[in-house]
């Protein structure tokens, strides 16, 4: 896993933005990604360690995390 944050999280679409250094330009995460109880958000600024994978093109990303543990 790589350990990141969360840039920024649009709760009303359930969708946000990890940085990390292994990711450059950010990392697109969806809400069904994150191991978490209860509603799935995560607040810009917040600690997360992830699993992600290098896309094509994930809305404008070129990266997907595909596991996301909020820490």
């Amino acid at each position: 896993m790589t350990q990141g944050t969360a840039r920024l999280w649009h709760d009303e679409e359930g969708w946000g933005v990890l940085d990390s250094d292994r990711t450059p330009g950010g990392c697109w995460a969806h809400f069904s990604a994150l191991e978490m109880d209860g509603f799935h958000t995560l607040r810009p600024g917040q600690a997360v360690d992830f699993d992600w994978e290098a896309v094509p093109d994930q809305d404008g990303f070129k990266f997907l995390a595909t596991r996301v543990r909020p820490l």
